[in-house]
């Protein structure tokens, strides 16, 4: 007998921005999909109109794109399974429903009987629980009153004693007692599916083999089995991930203020360093390698390796995953990145005059996230106001009184270079080092102070004066001449 065709489904709910762990099961869906040469989904779900948000379709499909999260179906694409919207699939599900309740895996709740079941409710003592018992009426009734239009609600049928028993890929057998498991609404009054039930009939007739979602369903999962039971469909395989935590005890979240994916965009993260960061969160390759290519994700991805335990946001992982993406750049698509960043900090006049190319090649292998450019490269624009305690180091071996010293001889040394090139500067200022008979860091650390008028800067004297120019250096040296004075 053939193998059935992998297919698996992302199915967002279109509510504004594409949180981490909605960006997880996308990437899980797409890789159980490509690792197996299946086909990959969307399907839009958005019948709950009250928390649709004008725009958040587009966000999920430039997400997916950005991504490079390709899939064989959907909304734009179409397909063999169509619509790829649930709002558009709306008079299929009343049928399901209406086939269930005929079996009696479902029963109508008619609006003009509800009174009396709180007062039944009351009158034995106990909390109000929708209970088939209550509702059950003769075919003949449900129909009189669907002829005189009462308003209704279907509602499936569970039963109170026994239980439910179903099988997880990460979680294993699951049993849960059936007593607890609420009838719940299949179709509202509205005539529009639930979210649970329009997912388990779009489901079965989209062919899906697998399904990914978080663990917080995994207490719907033993409805949607006895759903799935009921009108003789095959139930898929259920791929339940652990839930992102930004601490211990915090559930990653929107709410609270945690980065969304373009969040994560705008603050200068690589797109494919957030999708490597995400593909670890929760699952292991089973060998130390931490930087994937999407390729290499679907090669080896195995949801068998899905932890159980919740996964930690690592904002340091992450910072580092980062940087190590931005160190494989091509210099000139770097420099292209660091652009927006030297216009919004730089003046015209120096745009035309610092050597940006050269900038861009001492940042790309210190900077971890791109919106930290702005931090190293500010001193450029203008030499800031220092403490002359920047010249004390005690590594370098300096202080104010031989920094000033240094300073000193250095002033005409490099007043005297014709060319103003890295090799010149570098070659006279050794030469002077040599003069000197002092250690390499007695004579670069002040001048390399002086150029910045920081405690840290994104290369060397050398590198600093070279940008900077020889008018511009040998002005922020003679401030620093003054300061040491």
């Amino acid at each position: 007998m053939a193998m059935r065709e992998v297919r698996t489904r992302f199915a967002p709910s279109p509510t504004g921005y594409m949180h981490i762990g909605n960006l997880r099961t996308a990437l899980y869906t797409y890789l159980i999909a490509k690792h197996e040469g299946g086909k990959f989904i969307l399907r839009i779900e958005d019948t709950d109109q009250e928390r649709y948000v004008e725009g958040a379709v587009d966000v999920i499909y430039r997400t997916l794109k950005m991504t490079g999260l390709t899939h064989d179906e959907g909304p734009d694409i179409g397909g063999p399974v169509g619509p790829y919207i649930q709002s558009e699939r709306k008079g299929m599900y009343l049928d399901y429903a209406r086939e269930l309740a005929e079996k009696g895996e479902a029963y109508y709740v008619f609006n003009d009987k509800e009174d009396v079941v709180a007062k039944i409710c009351e009158e034995e003592k106990k909390p109000y629980k929708f209970d088939a018992k209550y509702h059950t009426l003769s075919k003949e009734e449900v129909e009189e009153k669907l002829a005189t239009g009462v308003e209704y609600v279907i509602r499936q049928k569970n039963p109170s004693e026994g239980e439910t028993v179903f099988e997880d890929e990460i979680y294993g057998t699951i049993s849960v007692e059936n007593a607890e498991l609420e009838d719940m609404i299949l179709i509202k009054s509205d005539g529009l599916p639930t979210y649970n039930f329009a997912n388990v009939v779009d489901d079965h007739l989209m062919g899906i083999t697998h399904v990914v979602r978080g663990n917080e369903y995994l207490s719907s999962a033993p409805k949607y089995n006895r759903l799935y039971d009921a009108l003789g469909w095959s139930v898929p395989t259920y791929v339940h991930c652990p839930p992102i935590m930004k601490d211990a005890h915090n559930k990653l979240s929107k709410r609270n203020g945690d980065a969304s994916f373009e969040d994560l965009l705008a603050k200068g993260y690589l797109k494919d360093a957030v999708v490597n960061f995400i593909a670890l969160l929760g699952w292991s390759s089973g060998t130390e390698q931490e930087i994937f290519s999407l390729e290499e994700l679907i090669e080896k991805f195995d949801y068998r390796h899905i932890n159980k335990s919740p996964a930690i946001f690592d904002d340091v992982k992450l910072k580092w995953m980062n940087g190590e993406y931005i160190k494989k750049l091509p210099q000139e698509e770097f420099h292209k990145m660091a652009m927006p960043y030297y216009e919004k900090v730089f003046s015209k006049q120096n745009m035309e005059l610092l050597k940006l190319d050269k900038i861009s090649e001492l940042l790309q292998t210190r900077v971890e996230v791109l919106n930290e450019v702005p931090g190293f490269i500010d001193f450029f624009e203008a030499l800031p106001e220092y403490d002359i305690d920047l010249y004390t180091h005690k590594k370098m071996k300096t202080n104010s009184e031989n920094s000033l010293v240094t300073l000193e001889k250095a002033l005409p040394v490099l007043e005297g270079l014709q060319d103003w090139t890295f090799d010149a500067i570098h070659d006279a200022t050794f030469a002077l080092i040599k003069e000197m008979e002092v250690k390499n860091g007695v004579v670069l650390w002040p001048i390399r102070t002086a150029l910045s008028g920081k405690s840290f800067s994104p290369g060397g004297a050398f590198e600093l004066a070279e940008i900077l120019g020889k008018e511009e250096s040998l002005r922020r040296i003679r401030i620093g001449i003054e300061k040491l004075a």
